[in-house]
């Protein structure tokens, strides 16, 4: 059987290859003044020629704003060290949570919601910055036609007579629905999660023999 990707797949294939970011030793107002001008929540922070060392985000920057009316020698601003910041060296989280360009989007979907970040920066594989990968970004593939989806479901999982002899596929806002005659019940999970992998797939539902539901 022939498959081929007909989707993005990887990190690389959906990710901005313009990437803002600042140095070490950026100012407080440098950085906010970019975030405001390309309408981003963070910035990769780097040094040398490129390796990415942090990165700042709102919530880095947030402090100076909280503690703005606290008495500078108060214990409580004290223990503020981003309040007093004024670097992006200062206030940058640190190491950077990264992603390389040929991790799976799964992969990069699942680093920001560990870590619960929006945005991670792309690194080869000695730390240097290659872009940006943004939530957005790892939705663009809900973006493809239902037709092409249905072709590649046809292609990539239904084109082995052994497994899938007798069934066709229909797919509706990206809900993927499989009907016919399964002689063997024991491949509708193997076949569900075939068809689930499918780029841009948003549900699976299986409709085999007498209309009889398989969960």
């Amino acid at each position: 059987m022939t498959c081929l990707p007909g989707a993005p797949r990887t990190v690389s294939d959906v990710m901005s290859h313009t990437a803002v970011a600042v140095g070490h030793d950026a100012s407080y107002k440098e950085i906010v003044t970019l975030m405001a001008e390309w309408k981003v929540s963070a910035l990769p922070v780097l040094e040398g020629e490129g390796r990415v060392v942090g990165v700042v985000s709102e919530a880095d920057l947030l402090p100076k704003e909280e503690f703005r009316h606290d008495d500078p020698q108060s214990g409580r601003f004290a223990q503020s060290a981003k309040a007093r910041a004024l670097r992006a060296g200062e206030l940058m989280s640190s190491p950077a949570v990264t992603v390389h360009p040929d991790a799976t989007l799964a992969e990069a979907a699942r680093i920001m919601a560990t870590r619960k970040v929006k945005r991670l920066p792309v690194v080869n594989g000695v730390g240097m910055l290659e872009g940006i990968v943004s939530r957005g970004d790892l939705l663009k593939v809900f973006l493809r036609a239902d037709g092409e989806i249905e072709e590649e479901i046809r292609r990539c999982v239904l084109d082995d007579p052994t497994a899938a002899a007798g069934l066709d596929v229909s797919v509706s806002d990206g809900v993927a629905v499989l009907r016919g005659m399964l002689a063997d019940r024991s491949l509708v999970p193997l076949l569900a999660r075939a068809v689930r992998a499918v780029e841009g797939v948003v549900d699976v539902r299986m409709e085999l023999g007498a209309h009889e539901e398989a969960p």
